[in-house]
Formats: structure tokens, C-alpha cells, sequence
């Protein structure tokens, strides 16, 4: 479809306007997720998984749009997740009436049917509720065809996609804004709908009880206990939040969206509906540091498949179910103002060395849980064979940026290198160790300034964040005098305010070319954390946490000055970092080995 007619689309429907990405909440079953708004509409959905065309698209400008909302305009709303779980209660108080809507999206989930399931009760006065569904695949591009109410049941077919909604046997069909209905409820009672979307033909039954007791189970089932935690409730949302991301063939995405603006009208806004192995690493991490629970085990499957699969060559990020990502293209839509239309992303073509370093530090973390799989043994020796040859090689790095010499990717693998040789006794210790000395040896020649503080890159003198990834994993050990120096340094160079930001843009202050990165922030925390400050780490942290939405979402980056989020939502590795300071910074017993 051409540009105009896309746009064409998305202009006719003007219901959905945006809000600040802060307002915004997350239904996730860990194959897709959808975004809502406070209103109660879903404006981001893509099926059937992550990396799909969107449904519904309005959080970019595109079109199609599914609420269940007060008709009264004039409300206020306020929503909360129920603990441990990405089920979503939002709640709108009008004029004479309190309503509250129960989100989630069904589980346990398969990659090929997903069930959004939606509660209205009235917890006073009484209320009416205006439906409207009006699915459009492909980015609002097609229309759903071959409309039929059958039992009660509406149904309809397109762009691949069977669809069926229960809950509104009263609604009429228009061809041009979809299926549309209003109905009253009185205190104490409710009312579930139940919307499907599915690719084969062995579709269940639609009940909205047995639905609902299902995906409470799952949660129950999925999220651990995290009261002994720092931050207990943050810490297990955060778990919840990994976990929605996680798809059942082991990848966890990046980020739900695309193109969210990093910031306005830059051109930096990227599609993050993949899974990137670092992210992956910092997640499984993450949950090994609390315990052996089945996101640390998914973590290390999808990485030691993918290392054994592209050895070498590993991609630094994937789709979900491990095929290559696709080149960046425009949708040719609005986007979210100041933002794009992307997706793809070209990042998957990159060598970032510090992926094999993540890669290691995460086996080490398994196989100390005695979780480490056979399969994942056989990826270890083949990403120490990786790095042998390729540890010279100039790489983009964590922030994918031009190929240099950068430092925090040789202290990454230098990290994950002596971790494997402490839990690998014999040949591979020895070997592990020995390389590990060569290359930590060439890196501080490089990379290590003679009063004590690492380089950003062999050829840059500037401050850089990303070092505080492995000098919070102990490389180099606290005992070594230009940790500490470093540390200090990026603190005086790159904080502002109590949050972290990346590195210095050329001729610019801090906050002007981009935001806080709250992964540094977390990163700053552990840091600090390891050098035994515990009280300057629990400040840390507890300055990052705060930079999140109602909802308790975070973005990757944070406008200080706006206190708004900034990028893709939610950023998975955002709540991987806040999860491991929750872990570590509860005891000073916790420091990393």
C-alpha cells in the first residue's frame, strides 16, 4: 500500500490521540504484548508475536483501535497491576459512578492464538460502557472480512488472522468503524469480553472464568516470591515484566514497540520487538542472582543455541524464535510525535564482542546453580573460541556505535572468561585463565591511563558508563585501585542530578542530545555496591527506580529535566538491572563472586 493511503487510514481514525509514554501499561504472554492507554484502549498490538504486523497501530499513527470504556468523558482515571502479574486493573471514577477494567492477556500462550481478556464491575453508582473493535492488519493497511455473529460469537477473517470476540451479542458491525455496542451495569455486577486473534484452526473454547483462572494460575506459577528483596514489590513486578517479555521458544524482546522517540525529531527512534543477547545475558543474570528460576534457564537456551547455531558470527540480536531480523524499512505512517515508522533494525549485522563476555558470565551463573545444560557446555567452548580469534577486532560495542577498540568490551569478555575458569576445573580453566591474562594484559597497555582510570576506547580519553557493567561484575576486582578511580570519574563527568547518562555528546552539556540511560543508573548502583558502599548504592538505585511511570514501566532513557521516559516501552533490560540491585543490595553479603 503507498504512503498516502496508509496515511489516508490513519487519519480516519482520530479516537486514539497519544499520551506521554509514562501513562502508558503493558499486557504481555510473552509471545506479543499491547500497549494501553489510560482511556482503556489498546493502541499497540502485534500479531500473532512480537515482530508482527500490528492490529492495532495508533500509538504510531496508524489505525485500528479495541476499547471497553465509560461513555462518560468526563472521569478521572488510575490503575494498578496486581502483584506479581501483568494483569492490569484500571480505574475510572465519573461524575456518580467507579469503574474498574480487568486486563490481561490469557495464558498459558501459544505463538499462534492469543486472548485478550477484559472485566468491567461497577464499584459504585452505575455505568454505561461503550465497546468498539475495529482490528486492521498490517499497520491499519486491511480490514477484517467475512463478518458473522454465530452463538453469540462474533467472527471475521483477515491478512491471515481469524478473529472472535464474546461478550457483545448486541453490537452492530459497520464496515467503516468496525464493531460497535453500549451496555449497562449497576453496582457489583461485571462483564467479560474476550477477544481472539489466531493463525490455525484449532482454536479452544471461549469461557472467560476457566480463561481468567488459567492465566492467574500461570502467574502464580511463573513470578517467585521476592518479599525478602530490596524494594520487594518493584522487584517482583520487574520479574513479571521479564517474564511477559519471554516468548516460549526462549527469546525475550527488547522492548514491546517501535520507533519511540529516544528523542523528538532526531531520527533516533528504533524497533526493539527483538531479542538482543546481551539483554538476554543481563536478564538471566539478573535471575540467578535471586535463584534458579525458569527465566535464568530460558536465557541460557536461547543464548547457547544461538551460539552454537552462528558460532563466531553470532548476531547480536534476533527474533524471538531465533531467525534473523529483518532490514530496517518505513511503514510510511505519523509515528508517535517526534518519532518514526521503523521496522527492522539494522544493528543485527554488527560484531559486538562484549556479547560473547555476557554470553560466559551467564553460563558461569548456571552452572554455579547447577543448571548449566549439555548444549550449553558446547556453547561455552565455542564462545571461548570466539573470542580467541576475534578479541582484537575492533567492534560497535554495547551502544552499537562505529567499530573501535573499546574498552568495556574487552573488560566484558575478561569478566566472563575468569568466571567460566572458577566453575570449569582442568583444560578449561586453565585455558580461560591464561587468555584472560593476555587479553586483560593488551587491554590496560591500551586502554588504562597512567593515573588509574580506564579509557573509553583505546583512542578516547572521554567518560564512558558502559565500563560500569563489568567493574560491577568484579573485572577489575575491587582490590584494584582503578575501579574505584573510574567509577568517581564517570560519576563527575556523567551524573547529573542522581541519574547516569552514557558518555559526552561533543559540544553539548548533559541531557541535551538524549536523556538519562537508566540502565546506567542501576549499573552505577551495583558498581558503587561493590566497592562497599552500600548506602551510595541504595541512593543510586533508589534515584533510577523512581524514573518509571504510573504503571511502573520504565523506558530505556529518562528527560531529567521533563521527567518524562524517553524510547521504547518497556525496556527489558531496565528491569533486569533494578531486579539484580533488589537482589544484591538486600545484604552485604550479596557482592558478586
Amino acid at each position: 500500500m503507498s504512503f498516502r493511503s496508509r496515511i489516508d487510514i490513519a487519519a480516519e481514525d482520530p479516537s486514539s490521540p497519544p499520551w506521554a509514554l509514562r501513562d502508558y501499561a503493558l499486557l504481555a504472554d510473552g509471545e506479543r504484548g499491547a500497549l494501553v492507554d489510560p482511556t482503556g484502549r489498546v493502541v499497540w498490538l502485534c500479531a500473532p508475536r512480537w515482530d508482527s504486523d500490528a492490529v492495532f497501530s495508533a500509538l504510531i499513527g496508524g489505525g485500528g483501535q479495541f476499547a471497553v470504556e465509560p461513555v462518560d468523558r468526563w472521569r478521572v482515571w488510575g490503575g494498578y497491576y496486581e502483584e506479581g502479574t501483568l494483569i492490569r486493573v484500571s480505574r475510572w471514577v465519573t461524575a456518580d459512578s467507579v469503574i474498574e477494567c480487568r486486563d490481561a492477556l490469557a495464558l498459558p500462550a501459544t505463538a499462534d492464538r492469543l486472548a485478550l481478556l477484559r472485566r468491567m464491575r461497577v464499584e459504585r453508582g452505575e455505568a454505561r460502557l461503550r465497546l468498539c473493535l475495529d482490528p486492521r492488519p498490517d499497520f491499519g493497511a486491511h480490514r477484517m472480512a467475512d463478518i458473522r455473529l454465530e452463538g453469540g460469537v462474533w467472527t471475521a477473517q483477515g491478512h491471515g488472522l481469524s478473529l472472535r470476540l464474546l461478550g457483545a451479542p448486541e453490537a452492530t458491525w459497520d464496515r467503516e468503524s468496525g464493531l460497535n455496542g453500549e451496555f449497562l451495569l449497576r453496582k457489583g455486577e461485571e462483564h467479560d469480553v474476550v477477544f481472539e486473534l489466531a493463525t490455525g484452526s484449532d482454536i479452544g473454547r471461549l469461557h472467560a472464568g476457566e480463561l481468567w483462572r488459567e492465566t492467574e494460575r500461570e502467574w502464580r506459577r511463573a513470578v517467585p516470591d521476592c518479599s525478602t528483596l530490596a524494594a520487594p514489590r518493584d522487584a517482583r513486578h520487574a520479574y513479571a515484566v521479564l517474564r511477559g517479555l519471554t516468548s516460549s521458544a526462549g527469546g525475550m524482546v527488547a522492548a514491546a514497540t517501535t520507533s519511540l522517540p529516544e528523542r523528538a525529531n532526531t531520527g533516533r527512534s528504533y524497533d526493539y520487538r527483538f531479542t538482543w543477547l546481551r539483554d538476554q545475558c543481563y536478564a538471566g543474570l539478573a535471575v540467578a542472582a535471586h535463584g534458579p528460576h525458569g527465566l535464568m534457564d530460558s536465557a541460557v537456551r536461547f543464548t547457547a543455541e544461538r551460539i552454537l547455531e552462528d558460532g563466531e558470527r553470532v548476531r547480536p540480536a534476533y527474533t524471538v524464535t531465533g531467525g534473523p531480523v529483518p532490514e530496517e524499512h518505513a511503514l510510511g505512517l505519523p509515528g508517535y510525535p517526534g518519532g518514526g515508522d521503523r521496522v527492522g533494525n539494522q544493528a543485527a549485522a554488527q560484531f559486538q564482542l562484549d556479547t560473547f563476555g555476557e554470553a560466559l558470565q551467564l553460563f558461569a551463573a548456571a552452572a554455579r546453580h547447577d543448571r548449566l545444560p549439555r548444549e550449553a557446555e558446547r556453547a561455552v567452548r565455542v564462545a571461548v573460541d570466539a573470542v580467541e580469534r576475534n578479541w582484537q577486532r575492533p567492534d560497535a560495542g554495547v551502544w552499537e556505535l562505529e567499530d573501535r577498540w573499546w574498552t568495556h568490551s574487552r573488560l566484558g569478555v575478561v569478566c566472563g572468561l575468569r568466571h567460566i575458569a572458577e566453575v570449569f576445573p582442568g583444560a578449561t580453566a586453565r585455558r580461560c585463565t591464561t587468555l584472560s591474562k593476555t587479553i586483560m594484559a593488551e587491554t590496560r597497555r591500551r586502554c588504562l591511563r597512567a593515573d588509574g582510570r580506564w579509557r573509553r576506547a583505546a583512542d578516547d580519553d572521554g567518560a564512558e558508563a558502559a565500563l560500569l557493567v563489568p567493574l560491577a561484575r568484579g573485572c577489575p576486582g575491587v582490590e584494584d585501585s582503578s575501579n574505584a578511580i573510574t567509577r568517581a570519574y564517570i560519576e563527575e563527568q556523567l551524573a547529573e542530578d542522581g541519574y547516569v547518562y552514557r558518555f559526552n555528546h561533543p559540544g553539548g552539556p548533559l541531557g541535551r542530545e538524549e536523556g538519562a540511560f537508566l540502565l546506567c543508573g542501576f549499573t552505577m548502583a551495583l558498581a558503587t555496591h561493590h566497592l562497599g558502599d552500600r548506602v551510595g548504592a541504595f541512593r543510586w538505585f533508589e534515584r533510577a527506580r523512581a524514573a518509571c511511570g504510573p504503571s511502573g514501566l520504565f523506558a530505556e532513557e529518562y528527560d531529567v529535566r521533563q521527567r518524562q521516559l524517553r524510547g521504547n516501552l518497556p525496556q527489558a533490560f531496565v528491569h533486569a538491572l533494578l531486579l539484580e540491585c533488589a537482589v544484591r543490595l538486600n545484604d552485604a553479603s550479596t557482592l558478586p563472586p
